[in-house]
């Protein structure tokens, strides 16, 4: 279990994340949503501690973050950032490799390469692993950094905004995949997002911030409602019922 204690953070004179306070459960998939520049990012920056917090605290397990080894917590947390190009030119299968980095510091074994073939096979790329990031499209390029995370194997992944310049077929692929970590491998999975609807279909629970401030941490099915949402987006925002999901509309 993660657990948010009055965390704030500040630029100078602005609070970006003010006094957020927040449980996120184990085996879920927890949603950070808002507008651009609700805090959401530098929220999660600062629960995986690539981010240093102003005051307040957060612990994983238990234990206070500041408290853990590096080494220990990057086999607790892995994290996909917004930013995640890299200029050396590699293979699928060595991106993805890089994963196992925390357990053997680049010195694979056999149960190393097992992993990296499980992480391959999950995402589908087993089949062009040979071939290099820069002959890939977005969602291909996306998709093998999805299997970098999973190939680290921790008990918390942690990703900001993975399906940004994404087609809708690769955001599909990326949020079933995602599911099924948490549903099958019993994962807990942590994700900045914009789409409100592929929230809706696969999140189970969601905070929603606004102006650095917690507005609202619920089920999912609480917190996809008109009321909370038109708040947070300060904008007009109604909800259908499709197949049984509460689908946002917002272009009318």
């Amino acid at each position: 279990m993660i657990e948010i204690q009055k965390v704030t953070k500040n630029y100078g004179s602005k609070t970006v994340v003010d006094e957020i306070t927040a449980t996120l459960q184990e085996g879920r998939l927890t949603a950070f949503i808002g507008s651009n520049g609700a805090g959401k990012s530098t929220l999660l920056s600062m629960i995986s501690r690539l981010m240093k917090i102003d005051s307040g605290e957060v612990t994983i397990d238990g234990t206070n973050i500041l408290k853990w080894n590096q080494e220990e917590l990057a086999k607790q947390i892995s994290i996909l950032r917004q930013s995640n190009h890299m200029n050396l030119r590699l293979t699928i299968r060595e991106l993805v490799s890089f994963g196992r980095y925390p357990y053997t510091k680049g010195r694979l074994n056999k149960e190393d390469n097992e992993k990296i073939d499980e992480a391959l096979d999950y995402t589908g790329i087993t089949q062009i692993q040979d071939r290099y990031l820069d002959q890939l499209s977005g969602g291909q390029r996306q998709m093998a950094y999805i299997a970098m995370v999973i190939a680290q194997d921790t008990k918390y992944i942690l990703l900001d905004e993975p399906l940004n310049n994404l087609d809708m077929k690769h955001s599909v692929q990326i949020m079933k995949i995602l599911r099924r970590l948490v549903d099958d491998r019993g994962k807990t999975v942590i994700i900045v997002i914009h789409d409100i609807n592929f929230v809706s279909c696969y999140a189970d629970e969601i905070l929603a911030l606004k102006d650095g401030k917690l507005i609202k941490a619920g089920e999912a099915e609480q917190v996809v409602n008109s009321r909370i949402l038109s708040e947070i987006y300060s904008m007009p925002i109604s909800i259908s019922h499709i197949d049984g999901k509460n689908i946002c509309i917002y272009y009318t």
